[in-house]
């Protein structure tokens, strides 16, 4: 008995003990200082520069599926499918005016896309401006990570979260916002078109995921706070008929990238795989658009093409 006892009481001590590693590792993890932010924005922004020159001689097929849906997200009639050829382009700047490339540095890079399908077939003139045209991206906009390029950085906060749980534990998340405070407004069509407009919305939720190992942004997240309230001009009543004011109640948009492998040579590249934005409104129509990037393509000088791995 006594024997069974004092068994008993090293066992216990020595859950106690494993208790208290344990405590003290995760107290030792929780004080860790945080990485130098500066240091670590030139590293991601580095990263990127180098991924806009290697992506200069990329091009892919984008597919663009734009869905209207009711409040409760379901579907609320047919979805409009576009196919496109896309690339990415990026212009330098001479910041001496001597022409030479050792003083040009990376600047804003855009999406560049050749539609080729509708709904799968050859798009025709009326496919391309009539009301069904609202959600189509546009020709030429801008790459999402621009804004972590050393000439941009200065236009947005940010501040260090810390790292990601479980299968995410490897990314680093950093939280960003735009220094100059956004407006909510109501933004009428450019090219006007029947019934299309756009929205300037003050999203406050910015967040950049990027890998700890190699600095790549490997995902960038977009949320509203909360509901959001936008004005219709009169004039704008009238020619869109939508009421004074429109209701933001939910706005979602999140990027993702996935490693591509090229061979000859041997290359691997962080590369654009989806963009998905939703947007929940009362008074005018909710709607989600998902963009995917898919049969990447490598341009090498001699006119070659190179397919990734697969």
């Amino acid at each position: 008995m006594p024997t069974g006892a004092s068994s008993a009481a090293r066992s216990g001590f020595l859950i106690a003990a494993l208790a208290a590693i344990a405590t003290l590792s995760v107290s030792a993890q929780s004080v860790s200082p945080p990485p130098n932010l500066d240091d670590l924005l030139i590293r991601i922004g580095n990263r990127i520069e180098a991924f806009y020159r290697r992506a200069q001689n990329l091009m892919c097929q984008e597919k663009v599926t734009a869905q209207p849906l009711r409040w409760d997200l379901s579907f609320d009639g047919f979805a409009r499918v576009l196919e496109y050829d896309l690339r990415v382009e990026m212009a330098a700047v001479d910041d001496l005016g001597d022409g030479s490339d050792a003083d040009k540095e990376a600047s804003d890079a855009n999406f560049v896309r050749q539609l080729r399908k509708v709904n799968g077939r050859a798009p025709r003139e009326r496919d391309l401006n009539d009301r069904n045209t609202c959600l189509d991206p546009n020709p030429l906009t801008p790459e999402p990570l621009a804004f972590l390029l050393a000439k941009n950085r200065g236009e947005f906060a940010f501040r260090w979260v810390g790292f990601g749980k479980g299968k995410d534990q490897h990314l680093m998340l950093i939280d960003y916002s735009p220094i100059k405070k956004e407006k909510a407004e109501f933004v009428p069509d450019k090219r006007g078109r029947d019934g299309c407009f756009s929205i300037s919305l003050p999203v406050e939720k910015k967040r950049v995921w990027v890998d700890s190992q190699t600095f790549d942004v490997v995902r960038l997240e977009e949320h509203l706070s909360s509901k959001v309230d936008i004005h219709v001009p009169t004039s704008q009543q009238r020619r869109t008929l939508l009421p004074d004011v429109i209701v933001v109640d939910r706005y979602d948009l999140v990027t993702q990238y996935k490693p591509v492998a090229f061979q000859d040579p041997d290359e691997t590249l962080l590369l654009p795989a989806s963009i998905d934005q939703v947007a929940v409104l009362h008074g005018a129509q909710s709607n989600r658009r998902t963009q995917v990037f898919t049969n990447y393509k490598r341009f090498l000088t001699g006119g070659r093409i190179i397919k990734p791995q697969n």
